[in-house]
């Protein structure tokens, strides 16, 4: 019985021991591949209980429950590993998140504020394009794109525009997106080949920001408008976005994360998608939603809902109602608090599709059988949604049709009895609170809208079953961050948001396993410890439920354990 380095020897004499004597009061029991013991097993079953061990066989779990039990699968070849007091958790699972973009943008320049980035000011930013022009110079005409500039944390308060751009370079197009992936800004030479210019019309669903007086574009881009950036953007070849693929799936394991999201992929993403699945480069599992424009793609792809090819499955359709609080582009049922410069008092941000066509999608999309995640931040977009489902369902009936509401920032409490009764969950980005969470209650909504964002209390007063999710790569997956954020409700600046929202470390727990399993369909394989469940797991520093909850983000994930073969190792190469 090979035993990892640490293991006590005498303590592997005593297992063996009690192996045989039991082994031989027991008829031929199932021999595990690996046991783990010595540490707490959060199973996050129906009882949400701590088990002493865990055994493996192939992908699955075989067994789970006290040190004597579990022990009784042991055999031979079995590997025992003794956790020296480090807990099991279910993998974590990514209820929402952009998995192409978090490879596509590793390699953009890092414009973000700290902890994420660098950048602080205008200048920061300026410095950052530059040192990375220096360090990587493009070709002739091509390309710079930067990602994660936050005018909430810049000194300036303010959005860089093309002039700020184009004082790094004037030769080279220049695009850096904003943090919420919501808004961009380019340089004039970006903005010419995009073929942006004071005679282009606003689009449905976006706005293109002109300078003072002028209809000549300042540069930013806002929502719709930021399709013209996609379109002119460089194509990566194939072999580049596998590799961003393959780096994407690298970097949620680190996190413990063994299924993850690809919200709103486009078209020309799905092919890349299919052939990573094929060639067994997704070490998790990948759960894509075409957006609604690109629905056609995943159809002709002859890959049916809900169905696996390989790791790689097709969920549902995504729908985008609004925008971004932080970037003041959500569509509210009142004014922002401080509106943006330009924007009369009563500005209230808008919305990306009309009522009308709101309701047709859902109703569409109901009748298909597919499931809908609505991207809605804002009350008005939250109100769009639920009103549409309620339409859709009067005509259709009922069904387990599991409709996501990203984001539900805003969602006011009349709107969760609604959603509690359609049986629409929401997915909560709680980590709003400490990455923004002084920028909304000051700026963007104010004290009283500000202390409600991510009301993930008010979902669970009802019973409601809701999810949490950092929206990677808008900030970076990090689900005990989350965790963290959901149970504290700490600003950056260290004050409590909306005390009355935090929930318990265990319904947080929840939130980011068997509550993400849920809304994936796959309750019944996923999101908890229990025997008969694929063995998707992670290996902690330390319990979060018996930790001191101001320091859960501090812990580490040692190991990630997708199907049972060990897809991360904290320290290996």
């Amino acid at each position: 019985m090979p035993a990892r380095p640490g293991f006590p020897a005498l303590l592997l004499a005593a297992l063996l021991a009690a192996c045989s004597s039991e082994q031989t009061e027991t008829a031929d029991p199932e021999i595990a591949d690996r046991i783990f013991l010595g540490g707490p097993i959060v199973t996050v079953d129906h009882d949400d209980s701590v088990a002493e061990a865990v055994a493996i066989l192939g992908r699955g779990i075989l067994a789970v429950g006290s040190r004597e039990d579990v022990v009784k699968h042991a055999g031979s070849q079995t590997e025992v590993i003794d956790l020296q007091g480090k807990a099991v958790l279910p993998g974590f699972i990514d209820a929402h998140g952009h998995y192409t973009q978090v490879g596509q943008l590793a390699a953009a320049v890092n414009l973000a504020p700290p902890p994420v980035g660098p950048v602080g000011s205008i200048a920061d930013l300026q410095r950052e394009l530059r040192a990375h022009m220096a360090a990587h110079p493009p070709e002739p005409g091509g390309w710079v794109l930067g990602r994660g500039y936050d005018e909430s944390l810049l000194a300036e308060r303010r959005p860089p525009t093309r002039d700020d751009l184009d004082a790094v370079s004037s030769e080279h197009p220049i695009v850096v997106l904003h943090v919420s992936l919501h808004l961009a800004v380019m340089n004039s030479v970006a903005l010419d080949q995009a073929g942006i210019s004071a005679a282009t019309p606003d689009p449905p669903g976006g706005v293109i920001q002109r300078r003072p007086g002028s209809r000549e574009p300042n540069g930013v881009l806002e929502e719709g408008a930021m399709l013209a950036v996609l379109g002119a953007l460089p194509k990566p070849d194939g072999r580049a976005a596998l590799e961003s693929l393959q780096a994407a799936g690298r970097e949620y394991a680190s996190r413990g994360i063994t299924t993850a999201q690809d919200g709103a992929t486009r078209a020309l993403e799905i092919p890349y998608l299919l052939a990573a699945a094929d060639g067994d480069l997704l070490p998790i599992d990948v759960i894509f939603y075409p957006i609604y424009t690109d629905v056609g793609a995943a159809v002709g792809a002859s890959l049916p809902p809900r169905m696996y090819r390989g790791r790689l499955k097709w969920g549902g359709v995504k729908l985008v109602l609004d925008g971004s609080p932080q970037g003041k582009t959500a569509w509210l049922s009142s004014p922002y608090h401080v509106p943006p410069p330009g924007k009369p008092a009563d500005y209230a941000g808008y919305p990306w599709l009309p009522d009308e066509e709101v309701e047709r999608l859902v109703e569409q999309y109901f009748a298909k059988g597919w499931q809908v995640l609505a991207h809605a931040n804002g009350d008005a977009a939250a109100e769009q949604l639920v009103s549409a489902v309620e339409k859709a369902t009067q005509k259709l009936g009922a069904a387990d049709r599991r409709t996501v509401m990203i984001h539900a920032q805003t969602v006011t409490e009349d709107q969760l009895d609604r959603m509690h009764e359609l049986a629409i969950i929401p997915s909560f980005f709680a980590s709003h609170v400490f990455y923004w969470g002084d920028w909304h209650r000051d700026s963007v909504l104010g004290p009283i809208r500000g202390s409600r964002i991510s009301p993930a209390g008010s979902a669970l007063h009802r019973d409601m079953s809701f999810t949490l999710h950092d929206d990677p790569p808008v900030v970076p997956a990090d689900p005990l961050r989350l965790v963290w954020s959901a149970v504290n409700r700490t600003t950056r600046s260290g004050k409590v948001l909306g005390p009355d929202q935090r929930i318990s470390v265990m319904d947080a727990i929840r939130a980011v396993t068997i509550d993400g399993a849920w809304s994936y369909f796959e309750e019944d394989r996923k999101g908890a410890i229990v025997p008969g469940k694929r063995a998707d797991l992670v290996i902690l520093s330390a319990n979060p439920l018996e930790a001191d909850p101001t320091t859960i983000a501090e812990i580490q994930v040692v190991e990630t354990i997708k199907e049972g073969r060990t897809i991360y190792e904290a320290g290996a190469p």
